[in-house]
């Protein structure tokens, strides 16, 4: 079944992306969610309906978990979910940048078994199925091998850089990068375009659940902040934070976190 999920999620991720391109980001029609939860389009809302319709006329029995549909509790009596974020990066969006992606997953009892992102306006499509790796525009890909701060660079955003955050009481000597989308950021870990990344901040399970699987099939190691394994369709879709990168340099973060 993973096989025959990605096979879908990446058909429809791909019109997902040309729903997307229709819209000039700079000036689709733009509002803030309630309670500071950030900006939503038109576009996100038009990507969302698309999936939510394809998606799910082709798996009525999967339950569906997405940043743009009102959650319920329906979703937590399914065996299968699919987790979506119709554009993760929608403040990039906006901007008219390119660094922002579509993010889709299917978790069974937790546990995330296909995955995609796609990047239309980079051409990038990060693809894993459980057990079978993971690759980037079909070509297998693989995450750093490196096993020491020194040299390394990391997705990380300033907060995290802060001295009480590390167990010394100073950021370690990694070379600092943010991007702004969180599934991006995973990609390319999973690639070794970054040996890692972290969030300490909670993180919905929407931006996290595709990426935590293609570093994974990608030969990387991915938990939250305290080194326990994700999962996913939480009655509470909200994670502690997430450290993700190869296996070695995962290690080393993770020891040296306070």
């Amino acid at each position: 079944m993973p096989a025959a999920d990605l096979s879908l999620l990446i058909d429809a991720v791909r019109i997902a992306g040309r729903v997307a391109t229709s819209f000039v980001g700079t000036s689709a029609k733009r509002w803030d969610k309630p309670d500071g939860a950030g900006p939503v389009t038109e576009a996100d809302l038009a990507v969302n309906d698309l999936l939510q319709q394809v998606l799910l006329k082709a798996r009525p029995d999967y339950g569906w978990l997405s940043e743009e549909t009102d959650d319920g509790a329906d979703r937590l009596g399914h065996d299968r979910v699919f987790i979506v974020d119709p554009i993760d990066g929608t403040r990039s969006f906006t901007e008219g940048a390119n660094t922002w992606a579509h993010a889709i997953a299917v978790a069974e009892q937790g546990q995330i078994t296909a995955a995609v992102i796609y990047l239309p306006l980079r051409n990038l499509l990060y693809t894993a199925s459980r057990g079978a790796g993971a690759h980037l525009n079909g070509v297998p890909i693989s995450a750093s091998g490196k096993d020491s701060f020194t040299k390394s660079t990391i997705l990380a955003a300033k907060p995290t850089m802060a001295g009480k955050v590390w167990r010394e009481g100073v950021c370690p000597p990694f070379t600092p990068a943010y991007r702004p989308s969180l599934a991006y950021r995973l990609g390319l870990v999973a690639e070794a375009k970054f040996d890692a990344m972290l969030t300490l901040r909670p993180s919905w399970e929407w931006d996290i659940a595709a990426g935590a699987l293609i570093v994974s099939e990608a030969g990387g190691t991915i938990s939250n902040q305290r080194g326990a394994p994700l999962l996913f369709n939480s009655a509470d879709p909200r994670l502690d934070g997430v450290v993700a990168g190869g296996t070695a340099i995962h290690a080393v973060v993770m020891d040296a976190l306070a």
